[in-house]
């Protein structure tokens, strides 16, 4: 089953992306890595309050018309209620949706995006000059972090206006071509700072899909 990182961009798209990393990364010593992830969390809180409450309005209306307000009959009712909606939580996840708040989907984001600039070794490069920009599809949100060596001369902050950018063009449907453009911009950014030198190595993946490196 194809997940949602691995439909997110074709195989053009992917392609094109990649190229775009090794264009920018000839430019600069800074090593840029976009990280697609399916989501960045399973919310299993979300699927247990959607049983719950869809369980309960199910057992109140079904015990309304059948005009039996016996506590037995409402538990007969909702037990089952709980399983069949938690469950459907589980196998349509924009379901899950209506289940989970934004600020929660923003703090998942957050911390998958840190732990993941961490399990792929953008914290290992020999300058300390690594950027992720994490896409959580299932959230259609993106985080950009950098490593301390950037940090220390770029101010944090600029990252969000290519966070901005590259969420629009998600938006608007052209993924790829968003994704391309914030890449370049990270480039400007971190070039005159960290220009390229002449023993430059291509240190880390050109793009990673679930942790697939390509």
């Amino acid at each position: 089953m194809t997940t949602l990182a691995e439909s997110f961009l074709t195989q053009e798209e992917q392609d094109a992306l990649i190229q775009c990393v090794v264009a920018v990364e000839k430019q600069t010593s800074g090593e840029i890595v976009p990280v697609i992830a399916s989501t960045s969390s399973e919310y299993p809180t979300a699927n247990h309050l959607g049983g719950l409450l869809l369980g309960m309005i199910l057992a109140i209306c079904v015990a309304m018309v059948l005009g039996n307000e016996d506590m037995w009959v409402f538990l007969a009712l909702f037990c089952p209620g709980y399983l069949l909606f938690s469950r459907l939580m589980f196998a349509i996840p924009a379901f899950k949706k209506l289940f989970i708040s934004k600020r929660e989907m923003r703090a998942e984001v957050e911390e998958s995006a840190l732990t993941s600039f961490y399990l792929n070794g953008l914290h290992r490069t020999r300058d300390l000059t690594g950027i992720i920009i994490y896409v959580s599809v299932y959230e259609r949100s993106v985080q950009i972090l950098a490593d301390k060596g950037i940090n220390d001369k770029v101010d944090p902050a600029v990252w969000n206006d290519v966070v901005v950018q590259i969420t629009q063009g998600i938006r608007e449907g052209r993924a790829g071509a968003a994704l391309c453009q914030g890449i370049t911009r990270c480039g400007e950014l971190i070039v005159e700072h960290f220009p390229i030198k002449d023993d430059d190595t291509d240190e880390l993946p050109n793009l990673i899909i679930e942790g697939q490196a390509q």
